[in-house]
């Protein structure tokens, strides 16, 4: 087999959301990328990509049109196919995919899992208890105390956990969910770390940091996330590699053992405490919104990167190669988001943007109605600014979502505002 024989030529994304449009453009910059299919994909990745209808929730469906269409990759994007085991049925046709099976994938789909996983290899984390009554949830609230974490066992989208001092909520939290960890409380900043593996070998990425609270000042709801930025001058000399020595390798070393091999991206998600690192969650795929700043900085090609961790081959790659400067993406959300989101109000400016600034705007919820674009979900698009410095790619993030508009919409306003003031240090 000749080199070129083992690039990938023709790459199919699944997912319909930010994250996949982020991967779809950087994988469509890759060189040896001729060819680019989203399944089913959204308005932006159209305008470059071959969008095709599919339940991504349905592996056959998932493996038939990945055959039908010839594709060398299989990328899956959200984590609900990857805990239904969608990149199993893609294996077993023959067809290399970037994610892990179900099995692995229980990293992110068992948050009591992945402690036992911790637990196992070693790894830094926050005391926990899991509970399934609702006796055992009050015994564990009193013995951590307050603040009082409450994480629902299972997915939520990014807004399963609960951090109040209200132990009434903390309490009403847990039944709403059923199986819940609940967690000593960790101080300190959070940081997102990527990682891409075959199974055997690591390959971080830099650093990001996302804001979770719907608004400013980390007041309101959890959410999936509305906005990031990219790299973190104030965290910690060595924080990539520290994290890789004694979070990501183990975790990878111990599923490995296990005998279910993790094939794709994990996401630790850490608390810079005052006792040192910590880890908070882990996730199986790539981080929305942190995709967005962090892949529209990256110059390695991603579609090749992705193939050699699906094919085992990640060793004979070169570290990950990152633009300077900074990034930073900021979410606009419809009105109600994320308890009830309005749908169906029309993204004045989007149309035009999408056209003029190619790769700067990151469809979510996004969906057409008599040629418009409407808003369809509660996070609708993250808009992208890059710069030498935090400042400049705030004020070009902030300037080109100040050309688009959604009745209701709202975004926050201090996306890594205190960063670019020098406000974040760790002692």
């Amino acid at each position: 087999m000749t080199e070129s024989d083992q690039l990938p030529r023709t790459v199919l994304v699944v997912g319909s959301g930010g994250r996949e449009h982020a991967l779809a453009t950087a994988i469509a910059r890759d060189p040896a990328v001729q060819q680019v299919h989203c399944a089913p994909g959204n308005p932006g990745t159209a305008l470059f990509a071959t969008n095709h209808p599919l339940d991504i929730d349905d592996g056959a469906a998932v493996a038939a049109l990945a055959r039908e269409l010839a594709v060398d990759l299989v990328v899956i994007g959200p984590e609900a196919p990857l805990v239904d085991g969608v990149a199993d049925r893609v294996r077993a046709a023959g067809i290399p995919v970037f994610g892990p099976d179900a099995a692995a994938a229980r990293l992110e789909g068992s948050k009591a899992f992945a402690k036992e996983v911790m637990a196992a290899a070693g790894i830094p984390t926050a005391a926990a208890r899991v509970c399934t009554t609702i006796e055992q949830t009050a015994a564990a609230l009193d013995g951590f105390g307050a603040p009082y974490v409450v994480k629902d066992d299972g997915l939520a989208a990014g807004k399963g956990v609960v951090v109040t001092d209200d132990r009434d909520a903390a309490l009403a939290h847990a039944q709403a969910c059923g199986q819940v960890v609940i967690e000593e409380y960790l101080d300190g900043p959070e940081v997102s770390l990527f990682a891409v593996t075959d199974g055997t070998t690591v390959l971080p990425l830099q650093p990001a940091q996302d804001f979770k609270r719907a608004y400013d000042d980390d007041q309101g709801p959890n959410t999936g996330g509305m906005g990031a930025y990219t790299p973190l001058d104030w965290a910690p000399d060595g924080l990539v590699d520290e994290t890789v020595r004694t979070v990501i390798q183990p975790a990878v070393d111990e599923l490995r053992r296990r005998g279910t091999p993790f094939v794709g991206l994990v996401y630790a998600g850490l608390a810079l405490t005052s006792k040192g690192l910590r880890v908070v969650e882990f996730n199986a795929r790539f981080g929305d919104p942190e995709t967005q700043p962090l892949l529209s900085l990256l110059r390695s090609p991603l579609g090749q990167v992705l193939y050699a961790a699906a094919t085992g081959t990640l060793a004979d790659q070169p570290p990950l190669v990152f633009a300077d400067g900074y990034a930073v993406g900021v979410v606009l959300a419809a009105e109600g988001y994320p308890e009830a989101p309005v749908k169906g109000g029309v993204i004045d400016g989007l149309a035009q943007v999408l056209v003029e600034q190619p790769g700067r705007v990151f469809l979510a919820g996004v969906g057409t109605a008599d040629g418009e674009l409407v808003a369809s979900g509660g996070r609708v698009f993250a808009v992208t600014g890059s710069g030498p410095d935090l400042d400049s790619a705030r004020t070009e993030a902030y300037t080109l979502l100040s050309r688009l508009d959604l009745p209701g919409g709202f975004h926050r306003t201090d996306i890594a505002a205190r960063a670019a003031a020098g406000e974040l240090t760790i002692d």
